[in-house]
């Protein structure tokens, strides 16, 4: 059994001015990705100025997206009580399914403006994407987050006690989230996509693996207190809601294998499609 590690939620405090590291972790993410968008901006005959400009919109899209579908899918009763605590962001409080429409969202106005076929663009932000996803874990941990079940495991930890969840031990369900929709992700997505692939196979394959991953971890993962299981007595919402992008990204990476295989010049630019399996 290991005990929580005392961290406390807000990282600098000026004055009335308290920056936690939740918000922190979302700097991380963001800058992880324009970092590594601008290696491979070539790949879409983009500028690092334009890399700037995608994440600036990923980012309008992560934060609106993410509050909103957070309000939506969990919190309502929360928001008729107090609409006021839909700004609260730095309590936590995001939904990565809210999030991830909001970056579709985001990426198609960007994709338009641009001229880019809006899958060619959605593969190239995803392997960019679970490094924010990691970041955002530990954030979760940090804010005393995302608690798991009792457990047994060396590794379970007891819960800070202003969490009201007794003295047993739990799955730290917020660190298997990191691991998995974090490291995991990121190595599988940004080895595949070292080379071109059909459009669709790296975003179909971003929802199959982060779908099975969040899947298996609801079930050591404690459901919303205010929400419960919603179904058979160990059905969540998080399973709910994640069913539909294993299912998306099945039928996306079928669908990739209709198409055309894009070959990327060093030189920038894209030279004619190729036929050649992959």
């Amino acid at each position: 059994m290991i005990s929580y590690p005392q961290i406390d939620p807000v990282a600098i405090s000026i004055g009335p001015l308290q920056i936690h590291w939740y918000g922190l972790m979302y700097v991380v993410g963001f800058v992880a990705a324009w970092w590594l968008g601008r290696r491979r901006a070539y790949r879409l005959g983009l500028s690092h100025d334009d890399i700037g400009d995608l994440i600036f919109y990923a980012a309008l899209g992560v934060m609106l997206g993410g509050r909103l579908g957070y309000v939506l899918f969990y919190g309502m009763e929360q928001f008729m009580a107090n609409p006021l605590w839909l700004f609260r962001i730095w309590d936590g409080g995001m939904s990565f399914h809210g999030g991830l429409i909001g970056v579709l969202v985001a990426a198609l106005l960007f994709a338009r403006k641009h001229g880019l076929p809006f899958f060619q663009l959605a593969d190239f932000i995803t392997p960019l994407v679970p490094i924010g996803l990691g970041a955002g874990r530990i954030g979760n941990f940090i804010n005393h987050e995302l608690p798991g079940r009792v457990s047994e495991v060396p590794w379970a930890m007891v819960f800070p006690p202003m969490m009201g969840l007794g003295s047993e031990p739990r799955h730290p369900s917020a660190l298997y989230e990191y691991a998995l929709e974090g490291v995991v992700l990121f190595v599988v997505l940004w080895w595949i996509s070292r080379k071109p692939r059909r459009q669709g196979l790296i975003s179909g394959l971003f929802l199959l693996l982060y779908g099975v991953f969040r899947f298996a971890v609801e079930f050591v993962r404690l459901p919303d207190t205010h929400i419960g299981f919603i179904a058979f007595g160990w059905v969540t919402m998080g399973m709910l809601l994640t069913l539909p992008m294993i299912i998306g990204g099945l039928v996306l990476i079928g669908w990739s294998r209709r198409q055309t295989l894009e070959k990327i010049s060093l030189g920038g630019g894209r030279q004619e499609p190729s036929r050649c399996l992959t």
